[in-house]
């Protein structure tokens, strides 16, 4: 009895030392750029459960943990907008069986995160999901209701969930609601025909995208080492940091971000001219 209370007493000593040292870093840092908003694409949960030959399941939910961990720090140095890849519209492709796992797993880590109700609050978290919402099973889409509704006040951070979303979809649905509004403002009708005069322009798009609620991310994380986009935020990517560390997402965590950041701040000034020349 006695060695378990020494033992959690020791666990929360170091767990003040590594915060106080993470609160140290993390001004020094600040006295630099932060980033805005970074995306994260969350590559690795199935190899990282074949690499250290775990059950079905345990990958993503090794995945959940990493991503709580990375909101944190990122919330903690000052990123305001924190965007994750959950499910690609391209996912509905695969086999009936393994759609209605990864729904299912959606579904309770949805539930999950808002029984952190101590993140949430104490970052003052707006949940949004981002893509075509329609094509979620019912629960799913519930539930994502639910913690857009409950999180509706929230304006410190964010934490937009992009499902059931691909940019070849979302940039497509803009051109045409574009149109459409276009339309009902020089014609007064609806019928998407835009009069050859008319222009569509860069800003009438960005105004319908899915994505058009927050800025552009200025780092966009991708896991594994990998280096393809996977057909995510390519409008809102032109200007981006792109960064590639090898740790699989569940290994995703504090050094990783720290590093992004500090990728970040090396370029910031490069970035920033070609945003200007854009």
């Amino acid at each position: 009895m006695e060695e378990a209370r020494q033992s959690g007493v020791i666990g929360k000593l170091l767990g003040s030392v590594n915060s106080t040292m993470r609160r140290i870093l993390f001004t020094f840092m600040s006295s630099g750029p932060i980033p805005q908003h970074i995306a994260f694409i969350m590559d690795g949960n199935r190899r990282f459960a074949k690499k250290w030959k775990l059950e079905e399941g345990a990958g993503h939910k090794a995945g959940f943990l990493a991503l709580m961990s990375v909101l944190k720090y990122c919330y903690e140095v000052g990123v305001k907008y924190v965007t994750v890849y959950a499910f690609s519209l391209d996912n509905f492709n695969r086999r009936p069986d393994e759609v209605q796992y990864v729904m299912d797993i959606m579904h309770e880590k949805i539930e999950g995160f808002m029984k952190e109700l101590d993140m949430v609050n104490r970052y003052g978290v707006r949940v949004l999901f981002i893509g075509d919402l329609n094509r979620l099973d019912e629960p799913v889409r519930v539930a994502a209701e639910k913690a857009m509704e409950a999180t509706a006040k929230n304006t410190k951070t964010y934490l937009l969930v992009c499902v059931a979303y691909t940019s070849s979809h979302e940039i497509p649905r803009a051109v045409y609601e574009a149109c459409q509004e276009k339309s009902k403002t020089n014609n007064n009708d609806d019928d998407g025909i835009v009069d050859v005069n008319d222009v569509i322009k860069a800003v009438d798009l960005e105004k319908h995208m899915y994505m058009g609620v927050v800025p552009d991310p200025d780092v966009l994380v991708r896991s594994s080492g990998e280096t393809r986009l996977s057909n995510f935020l390519l409008w809102q990517s032109n200007n981006c940091l792109l960064y590639s560390p090898k740790a699989l997402w569940p290994e995703m965590g504090f050094w990783q971000v720290v590093w992004g950041i500090f990728k970040y701040q090396r370029s910031y000034y490069y970035l920033e001219k070609q945003k200007k020349q854009a």
